[in-house]
């Protein structure tokens, strides 16, 4: 065996090696896997996004918040922002009171919004504007750059882009307080793949936990340590807020029901007529 025979035999095993199917990732294979983590809508991948009709697009809550803010800024053309840099309460309160995105102090009466750093959902919104460049901030001011202006008309290439700046430019950990680490953030696409394969039925929360972990188990240890609750509990608490609530539930992709005590209540997950046409989820390639 001379040593371009040798090197054909390596490669093929390492071949056979990174297709293999793996328990852990629902019998997808490391290479599968490393483009669900890191190129999870490009070509290898198993995940991709499908083109949806204009009505469609009407029953996405995040999708719909942002399109109305980036309307907004279009028909005055630009904005003042306050000396903070924050967008002015007028508008902060006409965004919130479309009611694409609810947020439970507000809706119960126990708070009142005052400004937008009130509000973790307006806060997003031009926090995503401005991530995926759809927004500019000039001497005080903000408004639309070229491609907010050319975006809004195509509800498809908005949504992709929202969809994008979300998951790998925006920090998810930024709004909780379970410490700056990649949960949940860190396969999302391996989330997507989970909810197309169970989400038909109503499960709770933790049965999606326990699978992400079982792939991930290190991320556990990057919760900070607790008084009041286990690592399990943090993870379980992190995983499904982050997941579950800020994501996929923003998105109109799954459908949240809560069961039992106030505080602590038993979380059930069930996903939307949306997720199937929207996420495409081809299995293992044997």
């Amino acid at each position: 065996m001379d040593i371009k025979d040798i090197q054909r035999h390596i490669d093929q095993v390492m071949n056979e090696q990174n297709n293999r199917s793996i328990q852990e990732f629902e019998g997808y294979s490391p290479f599968e896997m490393h483009h669900i983590l890191n190129l999870t809508f490009e070509t290898n991948s198993p995940i991709s996004f499908q083109k949806l009709a204009d009505s469609d697009y009407a029953t996405i809550p995040i999708h719909n918040q942002i399109k109305y803010y980036l309307d907004l800024i279009k028909k005055t053309c630009e904005i003042k922002l306050t000396a903070k840099g924050f967008l002015p309460v007028k508008i902060v309160k006409d965004i919130y009171a479309q009611g694409y995105l609810e947020e439970p102090l507000f809706a119960t009466g126990t708070y009142q919004l005052y400004k937008e750093s009130d509000s973790m959902t307006v806060n997003l919104t031009r926090l995503l504007g401005e991530l995926s460049g759809l927004t500019k901030k000039r001497n005080g001011k903000l408004s639309l750059t070229k491609k907010g202006e050319n975006i809004t008309s195509d509800n498809f290439e908005l949504f992709k882009l929202i969809f994008k700046t979300i998951t790998t430019k925006f920090n998810w950990a930024y709004y909780d307080g379970y410490g700056d680490n990649q949960i949940g953030q860190l396969g999302f696409g391996f989330s997507l793949v989970l909810l197309h394969i169970y989400g038909e039925t109503k499960r709770q929360d933790t049965f999606y936990v326990e699978k992400y972990f079982n792939a991930f188990p290190d991320l556990v240890d990057s919760l900070p340590l607790s008084d009041f609750a286990t690592p399990t509990e943090q993870a379980t608490s992190c995983y499904s807020l982050r997941t579950f609530d800020r994501f996929l539930d923003y998105f109109g992709l799954v459908q949240i029901k809560t069961v039992g005590e106030k505080w602590k209540p038993d979380k059930y997950i069930i996903k939307t007529d949306i997720f199937d046409k929207l996420i495409k989820v081809r299995p293992h390639n044997m």
